[in-house]
């Protein structure tokens, strides 16, 4: 393993997986190395090592997931090693074909597969699962500073609008971290409506939102940056909740402001222009947090849709007081509410586009219920492609889920199970 983080310390970013490779391929006398990333979707993984973006000769191609063996290690998150028969015809008489999955708190990153001139035994095996690690090591450190990775993400083009808006997104759209897992999904992958999910953890709690801007396009792509962005500088100045709220619907109104060129040292036009404008640039949205050391949950809702609970099998719609949507008014108040949360529980946040293919919640509830026993990465995904399957892949609006599994203060991921609900 030191041989490997020196290899990916030494090389160029966008050089890293492909001097990875090399090295695995030397200590291993495999026939073939290479690293496969996970799509924007969750649909496609793209191989990288070879291609031309890392000085290759291969022009890499998406290679869909459903039924094959790369869908089945990303889900499962365990090795795939061939059969006798498989290797026959996957990789040649002789060889075994290894499939490791590449992960990093739970966001599954992308596949390492290597072609073996021999069955591995325990203890490659072992050491294969070592590499996956430093692998995803490698992607996470170097992707800050080059394409490479985020272009292998795009199986499909995205607009100006959506590049704004993945901006404003985790850079991990999952966090496996002791007390809790948080995962979020996005649909569609290729387009915005406005929607946007953060999640933070500091010393004491996580800090989770989920929020909506009005309109379509890069109008609301733009307004979501201000609204995420005036959220994450409060939290970053140490104000709580109502803080973080007063200082999205602030950004909101002098956006809309300035967006139509108002006066803002004359009261009497910020208001005129607030009536005749502001709802325009309306944002609803949801800020939670949990306090890891007592579980205690505190919670806004600023005009948005009701977030669901499962508990002992069944979904059960949570609903606090709604506060007014950011933008709407000048000194709009925001409530910070208690939210009953227990360990064992799942709570999943939603925009309204989740909700409009399907014209009611009942679907959406039974595929919450359905997908209670998978891991939140899997579930968020199976519930917004549910979306684009009842929509016929063309959804009028973005659909958002950020869903939050909570096992409790003190609960280790060393223990053999979740404690019970």
């Amino acid at each position: 393993m030191s041989d490997l983080l020196a290899a990916v310390q030494a090389a160029q970013p966008v050089k890293s997986v492909a001097v990875l490779a090399s090295v695995l391929r030397e200590q291993f006398s495999a026939e073939e190395v290479s690293f496969l990333i996970t799509d924007f979707g969750g649909n496609a993984v793209v191989r990288l090592t070879g291609s031309t973006e890392q000085g290759g000769t291969t022009e890499p191609e998406p290679l869909a997931l459903v039924g094959t063996v790369y869908e089945q290690v990303i889900r499962s998150q365990q090795l795939w090693v061939s059969t006798e028969a498989q290797a026959e015809d996957e990789a040649g008489p002789g060889s075994t074909r290894v499939v490791a999955p590449v992960t990093d708190r739970g966001d599954a990153i992308g596949l390492l597969e290597l072609t073996l001139p021999a069955p591995p035994d325990h203890q490659k095996l072992e050491r294969i699962t070592e590499a996956s690690r430093v692998l995803a090591y490698a992607v996470v450190v170097n992707r800050r500073f080059t394409d490479l990775y985020e272009w292998g993400r795009r199986t499909t083009p995205l607009s100006l609008a959506s590049e704004i808006q993945r901006r404003l997104l985790p850079e991990s759209f999952t966090c496996d971290a002791g007390p809790f897992i948080i995962a979020g999904s996005l649909e569609p992958a290729a387009d915005a409506g406005g929607d946007t999910f953060d999640y933070i953890l500091n010393g004491h709690g996580l800090n989770m939102s989920l929020t909506d801007a009005m309109g379509h396009d890069v109008r609301a792509a733009l307004l979501a940056t201000v609204v995420v962005g005036a959220m994450r500088n409060a939290r970053r100045a140490g104000l709580g909740l109502a803080a973080q709220a007063e200082a999205a619907n602030s950004a909101v109104l002098e956006h809309a402001v300035r967006e139509h060129r108002a006066v803002l040292d004359e009261s009497a036009k910020v208001h005129n222009a607030l009536a005749e404008h502001g709802a325009q640039a309306m944002v609803t949205g949801q800020l939670l947090r949990v306090a890891f050391d007592t579980g205690r949950t505190e919670f806004i809702n600023a005009g948005h849709t009701w977030p669901l609970l499962l508990r002992h099998g069944k979904v059960a719609e949570i609903t606090p007081v709604v506060d007014l949507p950011f933008g709407i008014a000048l000194h709009a108040t925001y409530h910070v509410q208690s939210l009953d949360l227990r360990p064992g529980d799942r709570l999943v946040l939603l925009t309204d586009g989740m909700l409009e293919p399907h014209g009611h919640d009942r679907e959406l509830r039974r595929l919450i219920e359905e997908t209670g026993t998978l891991h939140p990465r899997e579930a968020t995904r199976t519930l917004t492609t549910s979306v684009l399957a009842a929509t016929d892949h063309d959804p009028r609006d973005d659909a958002t889920v950020l869903c939050l599994d909570w096992f409790g203060p003190g609960w280790s991921r060393h223990d053999t199970s979740p404690p019970s609900p």
